[in-house]
């Protein structure tokens, strides 16, 4: 199963050309036309990663008030370069020659927003449970080594870069916390948020290392749009989700590091349906490939003590608030996907759907009242 490519390659393998067509746009929405990015290409090509680029701007209408507002958002799926056995400076610095090229290849694509993967600068080791040596992964968000090599090719290419790192907070204890980094494109510090929801499922015992955020659904207003993070597992909240669209966002980026066990027939599903719900860009982000670590570990399920918890299955894409989405990237290779979207379509399917109008906000906020009061009983009418 791991060397199955995409759901979308199989299906335009398998299926008559035009019967293809009915199960793509029934499965994914309004065609997106495909970009040549020739010198972005180049780059994927010589250093065998995969680059797939989309334009969604066809499917948006011409305004008489408003001009274009095109933004090209750019996500990154990679694997680890380096043994988990190896000194932790040798594995970060791995991964990040690894970054660093598929970096050049979104600025070569005219990215101007482009996020990486969840913890991206280390292998996923909250599985493991162990304390050593990965908590020497963790960094400052505003001075630690990855915020300041990539404030470099932000400001290079004029392209904001949203650095998901496991961050050590010097001012409170030297606290850890799950926290995704927002770098201006001129290379600055604009911000950080924090991981709302820990999971405690399965392998996912993370826990042991930091605790729920505290930033809220802070949202970034950027020089090509207000942007939020909703990492990894709040994508199993929608209310989470909301909250960042009622703050503002028009790009809420989900990166994640999942696996296909656990959680494949959801991924699909929950980003694609918060940009519809929330009349919003989702851009959802997995990495790929198999860590092993160096101990063994047990997930409390009965299940065997074992050094790795299976295959990441990559499958990255944008999700648009028009119930279209892009082809997903590979779920077994490295790659960067390039979406090219405007963001006006926002208010034209809020003008045309009206949830936002049609919400009943002050209903459901005396629902969560009632249901975080000590005293609630659920509202239920017997026979």
């Amino acid at each position: 199963m791991n060397d199955f490519e995409s759901v979308e390659s199989s299906l335009k393998n398998h299926l008559p050309e035009g019967e293809y067509e009915q199960v793509r746009r029934i499965l994914y929405g309004k065609d997106c036309k495909e970009l040549n990015l020739v010198d972005a290409e180049k780059i994927a090509a010589s250093n065998d990663f995969e680059i797939k680029a989309f334009s969604m701007v066809e499917n948006v209408s011409k305004e008489q008030s408003r001009s274009r507002n095109i933004v090209r958002i750019g996500l990154i799926q990679n694997k680890i370069h380096a043994d988990t056995s190896a000194p932790i400076q040798d594995q970060f610095m791995a991964i990040y020659s690894r970054i660093e090229k598929m970096i050049d290849a979104a600025g070569a694509a005219g990215v101007n927003v482009l996020c990486l993967q969840e913890a991206w600068t280390m292998p996923f080791a909250f599985c493991t449970r162990e304390k050593q040596p990965w908590m020497e992964f963790a960094e400052c968000a505003q001075t630690g080594q990855s915020t300041k090599l990539l404030s470099e090719l932000a400001k290079k290419y004029n392209m904001v870069i949203v650095s998901p790192i496991l961050e050590r907070d010097h001012l409170h204890g030297d606290t850890i916390w799950n926290t995704a980094v927002v770098i201006s494109n001129e290379g600055k510090y604009l911000g950080k948020s924090r991981k709302n929801h820990i999971p405690r499922v399965g392998d996912f015992n993370e826990a042991t290392y930091y605790m729920e955020g505290d930033t809220g659904h802070t949202v970034f207003d950027t020089a090509f749009g207000k942007i939020a993070i909703n990492i990894c597992y709040g994508r199993h909240h929608p209310l989470n989700w909301q909250a960042y669209a009622l703050n503002g966002a028009e790009i809420i980026f989900n990166p994640s590091a999942t696996v296909g066990a656990l959680s494949e027939p959801m991924w699909a599903i929950e980003g694609r349906n918060a940009a519809i719900a929330n009349g919003v860009f989702t851009g959802n982000i997995n990495r790929v490939g198999t860590e092993t670590f160096p101990n063994e570990f047990t997930s409390a399920n009965g299940q065997p003590a074992h050094k790795d918890f299976g295959p990441f299955y990559g499958s990255s894409y944008v999700a648009c608030p028009d119930a279209s989405r892009t082809p997903a990237l590979s779920r077994t290779k490295e790659g960067l996907l390039v979406t090219e979207v405007d963001l006006n379509l926002i208010r034209q399917i809020r003008d045309f759907w009206t949830l936002r109008m049609t919400a009943r906000l002050d209903m459901y906020a005396d629902v969560l009242a009632n249901v975080t009061s000590k005293d609630f009983k659920p509202k239920i009418i017997k026979q």
